[in-house]
């Protein structure tokens, strides 16, 4: 097996400078490097971690990773049972150089830093391998250090560990998400900056993206593993008092929300600045414009929606936090609705409208508002071009009705419209009454027929007493006609909605969720 290319991951490498193979190692699985520690770290690592200790990797310069990989490696080597790094043992290691080697070897390569900070609970280790709370009590005791030195060291190798995840990912363990893990964790990790200014959370995110998508299941689902302390103080509460929101799954999710409302507000920022005000005295205004995630594409931040995106995905299987957690004030603050929608139909769909769980309902309602005025506009220069070629139409959707029989003509007019028909603007006229609809009628309409639908005498929805929510009148098999009528309800509601029209309507929560398609329990109803 040895003599074939498929036989053994070794590989043979050229060194630029003297045209001679270099020999590389072969490391272990993940299992066996926690069990079984290996008797050898290569000088290649070691070499790699003294390059990437002094010196960033230039994001235009992939090279320099080629170029550590190729350096001799016929010098010292350790031990990689030695390098399982832990918070213990940093702070048993009392001399700074001493610890700073330690720290260069770890981050050199993320197959070891994956290793490092094992859980040792195996109730705990069953939901994520990575100890979390030991790897934030090593950065908090890095930080609290204040070691300039060994602070920029540690900038530089997590540099270098994050261009290996992307530019040299490892096809020979599963643990990568274990790295990614333990370098989400640094405090400082959306401030990092590459050698040109580019900051380099995105790339970090890049390599999350770029990971299988059972590796990213997994990984999101350490996101969500509760520390001892946790668990303690939710069963210490009673239950009406248990903390909704999962802790630890919060702490990504504000992790990469940072990152997103720090870059949306620095791109609204750069607007040019406001006129001084009149008055010496008044402060001057913030100088700020509104953004699209497509003029934002050069910051990278898409990639980073799109891992919260993953982190979204599973709250809403799992509800580990509020929903409400993942909507993003900047973003809601400063979008661009008019510049952002029409691309969320483009191909490429660079549009904040792409992730919905970020926008708030106040944005959404503006959206819906936008989109209903598009497409009443293309309607009309339909109905335009349609008249040229079938006779006259009507540009509007046109209800005449009388206002001692709101309802039923209403209903009965709205049956006979085409589809096309009903997305054009609403136009009312109450018979026998003068007045051009320029807004007012329409919303007096709407009051009254949504108060006549929703009355008892009506017969469609009761009302409950306790919580004023209104409901189907229950009944055996609703006959063909009333089941219409339920049809033509809805249709009405819609037709407020698509002309911006606010009904005061209550529904309960099991409604929508039947419109959603999500499970209605016990307690919705």
């Amino acid at each position: 097996m040895a003599g074939t290319p498929e036989s053994s991951r070794k590989k043979q490498r050229v060194d630029r400078r003297s045209a001679r193979p270099v020999r590389t190692i072969n490391t272990r699985s993940r299992s066996q490097s926690i069990t079984q520690p290996t008797n050898g770290l290569s000088g290649q690592r070691k070499t790699r971690a003294s390059i990437l200790g002094k010196r960033s990797l230039d994001r235009s310069s992939p090279e320099i990773i080629d170029e550590a990989s190729d350096i001799d490696e016929d010098d010292d080597e350790e031990s990689l049972g030695d390098i399982i790094l832990t918070s213990r043992l940093i702070r048993q290691i009392k001399s700074e150089k001493e610890l700073v080697d330690k720290l260069s070897q770890v981050f050199a390569d993320p197959c070891t830093l994956a290793r490092s900070f094992p859980q040792t609970n195996q109730e705990l280790a069953a939901q994520c391998p990575v100890d979390i709370a030991d790897v934030e009590d090593a950065y908090a005791y890095m930080f609290a250090s204040k070691s300039s030195g060994m602070l920029e060291d540690l900038r530089l190798w997590t540099l270098g560990a994050v261009s290996m995840l992307s530019a040299e990912p490892c096809q020979e363990h599963d643990n990568q998400i274990n790295a990614i893990l333990i370098l989400l964790l640094n405090p400082q990790i959306t401030e990092y900056t590459h050698s040109d200014g580019a900051p380099l959370f995105p790339d970090l995110c890049s390599s999350i993206v770029s990971q299988p998508a059972a590796q990213q299941a997994i990984l999101v689902q350490y996101f969500a593993a509760k520390g001892p302390e946790e668990d303690t103080a939710m069963a210490g509460l009673p239950g009406d008092e248990k903390v909704r929101d999962n802790t630890r799954f919060l702490q990504f999710v504000d992790i990469f929300q940072s990152y997103i409302t720090r870059e949306t507000t620095k791109a609204a920022r750069r607007s040019p600045p406001p006129p001084p005000p009149a008055n010496p005295n008044d402060p001057v205004p913030a100088a700020t414009q509104r953004v699209n995630l497509y003029a934002l594409r050069s910051t990278s931040i898409q990639v980073v929606i799109q891992c919260l995106a993953l982190l979204n995905a599973y709250n809403q299987k799992h509800h580990l936090v509020d929903y409400t957690r993942f909507y993003n004030d900047s973003i809601n603050e400063f979008i661009d609705i008019k510049e952002d929608f029409p691309r969320h139909r483009m191909p490429d769909g660079i549009s904040f409208c792409t992730y919905p769980f970020l926008l708030s309902p106040t944005t959404k309602s503006e959206i819906i508002k936008i989109e209903s005025v598009i497409m009443m506009r293309t309607e009309l220069q339909d109905s335009f071009f349609r008249a040229m070629f079938t006779g006259v139409t009507c540009p509007y959707l046109v209800l005449e009705v009388r206002r001692d029989s709101l309802v039923r003509d209403t209903l009965y007019q709205l049956d006979l419209k085409m589809s096309q028909d009903l997305r054009k603007q609403l136009k009312v006229r109450f018979v026998g009454e003068e007045g051009v609809d320029e807004g007012g009628v329409q919303k007096e309409f709407f009051q009254l027929i949504v108060r006549d639908v929703f009355s008892v005498k009506y017969g469609i929805f009761t009302a409950n007493d306790e919580s004023h929510y209104f409901w189907f009148t229950p009944g055996s098999d609703p006959s063909k006609d009333a089941l219409e009528e339920m049809r033509l309800t809805g249709l009405l509601i819609g037709l407020a909605v698509y002309n911006a029209v606010i009904l005061d309507i209550h529904l309960p929560p099991a409604m929508y969720k039947k419109l959603l398609g999500v499970p209605v329990t016990r307690q919705d109803l």
